[in-house]
């Protein structure tokens, strides 16, 4: 399983919010960049940016950051946040972004992101779908920057998509989102159990190591995680083992 480190972006600057909520912000003093190249150092092959403003507004404001960001030699970025156009998929790739992550617009026009799925490469696009649990359980997607509750379950948004059409899923428990309260691992084993064929991303909750290798024998094929990143709370070694260019111990 892969670690990926989180940059959520607002306004420029670094900052985390509790469960979604722009009103629960917590700003951080690292720049930008001083934070890719920190998580580079450490072996990170891919970075997840989010615009912040972008999932909000549906713009792309913080593109000159992740442009500069994306210049960047030896980590690739994942990029999402108000991306919901081909056009603007086309931009992100050209000017050196790795894979660009699709959130409501998945849910909201499923056919034409299959369109862009086939054009731009299952491995170019994830998408983003983001959960709720309902009184059953039951995780129903959330579109617009987490502010608005689809009808749709997990399982039937990605149902809509033709067989084998995708291939990375980044999929948030809303409600883990900052808390550093653990994954929810059930929730992720079902996912993998369902659909075997998805490279599933998972994030919300992630605390410490052992976070990780749980997720790991859940199945998932990459862990996103910002707080616990961001505070240092895990040991840099206990991380080797979830990043490929990590160095090796002297």
């Amino acid at each position: 399983m892969l670690l990926i480190p989180a940059i959520d972006l607002r306004a420029g600057r670094c900052v985390r919010l509790y469960q979604g909520d722009f009103d629960a912000e917590t700003l951080y003093p690292h720049e930008p960049l001083e934070l890719l190249l920190r998580y580079r150092a450490f072996g990170a092959s891919w970075v997840h940016v989010v615009d912040l403003d972008g999932a909000r507004d549906g713009e792309l404001t913080n593109r000159a950051t992740i442009t500069a960001l994306a210049a960047q030699s030896g980590v690739r970025l994942q990029v999402g946040g108000g991306i919901r156009s081909a056009p603007r998929i086309e931009d992100l790739l050209s000017a050196g972004v790795g894979r660009v992550v699709i959130g409501s617009a998945a849910v909201e026009r499923p056919q034409e992101v299959a369109e862009w799925l086939e054009h731009f490469g299952a491995e170019r696009i994830c998408l983003a779908l983001d959960v709720r649990l309902d009184a059953h359980g039951a995780p129903k997607v959330q579109t617009r920057g987490w502010r608005e509750a689809a009808a749709l379950t997990l399982w039937e948004a990605l149902e809509r998509f033709p067989a084998g059409a995708v291939h990375h899923v980044l999929c948030t428990d809303i409600e883990r989102d900052g808390a550093l309260a653990g994954p929810n691992l059930a929730l992720y084993t079902a996912a993998c159990e369902r659909f075997p064929h998805i490279a599933w991303q998972a994030s919300g909750g992630v605390r410490d190591a052992r976070d990780l290798h749980q997720l790991a024998a859940a199945g998932v094929a990459a862990a996103v995680s910002g707080k616990a990143l961001l505070e240092q709370r895990i040991p840099t070694e206990e991380l080797s083992a979830f990043l490929p260019d990590a160095s090796s111990p002297a």
